[in-house]
């Protein structure tokens, strides 16, 4: 079983991400495509397992919005690791529509970027098998404080430091 980086630690990753076409579920625990949820999401009210929703980048998290108090996990695509639209994605998540299941990074993510990744609202992120990851969770502290304002802190640094 492939493993993840769960709030900094190592653990089993049990869910199952499904492609489109969505020919046949699995039993367990599942991540639907957006577009596969909005069409048959009532559907997975008797699922064995828990039922989560992945967004490709180029799908907008507003789609979801009246589905997130049901999801315990959405996970958000990165095709390509220079595509940032997962960032602004869950800080959406986040900020806007106050989502505080866990929010997963798949697809191409590199360990360089976790720590920002951490700080716009990621909680789980899926590496590639060849990462080491007790090196990738270390990495999740690689800077003591950031300058700006973030999922993980409200305040810029110029505020704290005046009191």
């Amino acid at each position: 079983m492939q493993k993840m980086l769960s709030h900094g630690t190592v653990v089993e990753n049990d869910w199952t991400v499904l492609q489109m076409p969505v020919e046949s579920v699995p039993q367990g625990n599942i991540l639907l495509p957006l577009k596969y949820w909005l069409e048959n999401g009532a559907e997975f009210d008797q699922q064995p397992g828990l039922v989560g929703v992945w967004l490709d980048s180029d799908e907008e998290v507003e789609a979801l919005a009246d589905d997130l108090p049901q999801l315990p996990v959405v996970a958000l695509n990165f095709p390509k690791f220079a595509d940032g639209r997962g960032f602004s994605s869950a800080r959406l998540l986040r900020d806007r529509f106050d989502y505080r299941g866990e929010i997963r990074a798949i697809g191409n993510v590199i360990q360089d970027q976790l720590f920002m990744l951490q700080r716009c609202g990621f909680s789980q992120f899926c590496l590639a098998d060849d990462v080491d990851l007790e090196a990738a969770a270390k990495s999740l502290n690689d800077f003591s404080d950031g300058y700006q304002t973030a999922a993980d802190q409200a305040q810029p640094l110029f505020k704290r430091l005046r009191g």
